[in-house]
């Protein structure tokens, strides 16, 4: 896969044209499809062998000049490449972008230990010429950034609703109505900057630490069986799968916000 030669589709545009299909060629060769890429994004399974399974084959078969960036939510590059010899393990990184892809702006990119800092580069901006926000890890962590807060949010949030403290209906109010609105707009530090008022974050956290400190986070249990409860009244609530015209609505509400965000940057 190559740049394209002009700026690409913000998120939230309409489909693809005709034309722009029309440039799509499906591959099903794999050696030929890699012998072919200035770049590869890749997609596959989240299984570590099946990932260095792909990557042999992108040694063997792949230019010698060639980015390889996976699509991977927790898995690390360095683990991908352990195997590879350096010159590849250097032209790979991660490039996890978020769901729903087609409307979600960030691609994290993550290096391996042995990821050049030229592949960080051109990974940034090759997802900022497609109209993506990409945002470089410093080093990688397991479930790097965006995973690790989802996963933090959703033990307590998913604790909460077990514990009988709200069902999930109003809890997704909340969420929606104050964290999820906020966070649409601006980032966590920058919001903790604002509320701090002139002493910034610090401002906040003298603000907030006395009442903070009374509040107890506890652990999650993660199985299925802990866990079935919430699903049943996830299902109750939401339909399994969910109903679509849910899915719809989310579609049309991050567009407009997408769309209004952009009018305001």
């Amino acid at each position: 896969m190559r740049p394209a030669s002009r700026p690409g589709r913000r998120p939230g545009h309409p489909p693809l044209t005709d034309d722009e299909r029309g440039r799509v060629r499906v591959e099903a060769d794999r050696a030929a499809a890699l012998a072919s890429a200035d770049l590869v994004q890749e997609s596959g399974p989240e299984h570590l062998p099946f990932k260095r399974e792909l990557l042999a084959d992108f040694a063997a078969h792949g230019r010698p000049a060639a980015l390889w960036f996976s699509s991977s939510s927790a898995l690390l590059p360095t683990d991908m490449a352990a195997d590879a010899p350096d010159e590849v393990a250097a032209r790979v990184a991660i490039g996890h972008p978020f769901n729903p892809p087609h409307l979600m702006p960030l691609v994290e990119v993550v290096p391996g230990e042995r990821t050049s800092p030229a592949t960080l580069d051109a990974a940034r901006a090759f997802y900022a010429e497609l109209g993506m926000e990409p945002a470089v890890l410093t080093r990688e962590v397991p479930g790097f950034v965006g995973n690790r807060l989802q996963k933090a949010l959703w033990a307590e949030a998913f604790g909460l609703v077990l514990d009988g403290v709200v069902s999930v209906e109003d809890l997704d109010t909340v969420m929606r109505n104050s964290l999820g609105l906020r966070f649409a707009c601006v980032g966590i530090v920058e919001a903790a900057a604002m509320g701090g008022g002139a002493a910034g974050v610090q401002g906040l956290m003298d603000l907030l630490r006395e009442s903070f400190a009374k509040i107890e986070l506890g652990d999650l249990d993660w199985s299925n069986e802990a866990l079935a409860p919430l699903y049943a009244a996830a299902e109750r609530a939401y339909g399994a799968p969910v109903r679509p015209e849910l899915i719809a609505r989310r579609d049309a509400l991050l567009t407009d916000v997408l769309r209004a965000r952009g009018q305001l940057d």
